[in-house]
């Protein structure tokens, strides 16, 4: 028993050490025809795909957060989704985000410079005491998975409550888009 633990334990840390050179996501650097960024003659590494050295790695001072063709900004990447969702009254995390939190782990893991800060919202039902401290554990829900990859020094909560919603209306369909935790990235 001793033995398997300490084989997938071995195992897990090779994955994890393989993966810690600052690689781009599968998918990232191909061809896909658009021109290079403004300003992407002059970035360091030669690099044919703007902020990419030949090795597939990203130049240092890469932007991250706001460059365009950031796997953070890529609607293919699972990268691109940075709002999780909850359900009523509750902050735990649904099934279908798991491996998108997962993946952000994974990414701030690969990239050291960049910072997180999980904004938490609730829908307008509920005192504002209430919202408030919904708003944190949905928040902490969040930053405890992403801990599990190791960055939580990197890692800020603040909650909202029902503050700043993302609809207005009065219904079922408003209240579940402002139930929610906001992934925003920020370089340190």
């Amino acid at each position: 028993m001793k033995t398997k633990f300490l084989i997938s334990l071995l195992a897990i840390s090779a994955l994890t050490l393989s993966g810690c050179a600052s690689k781009m996501p599968q998918g990232y650097g191909e061809d896909n025809g658009a021109a290079p960024a403004e300003g992407a003659e002059g970035m360091e590494g030669g690099a044919e795909t703007y902020g990419l050295s030949d090795d597939g790695t990203y130049a240092e001072g890469f932007d991250f957060v706001n460059d365009p063709q950031s796997p953070l900004n890529d609607p293919q990447s699972v990268l691109a989704e940075r709002i999780i969702y909850f359900d009523f009254d509750s902050s735990t995390i649904r099934e279908e985000y798991l491996e998108v939190i997962a993946a952000h782990g994974r990414f701030l893991a690969e990239h050291e410079s960049l910072r997180v800060r999980l904004e938490g919202h609730t829908d307008e039902r509920g005192t504002r005491e209430y919202n408030v401290a919904l708003g944190e554990r949905r928040a902490q829900s969040v930053q405890s998975m992403l801990e599990l990859q190791g960055v939580a020094e990197r890692l800020e909560t603040v909650s909202y409550g029902e503050e700043l919603p993302l609809a207005f209306d009065h219904g079922e369909d408003a209240w579940g888009k402002n139930r929610r935790v906001e992934i925003v990235y920020e370089e340190k």
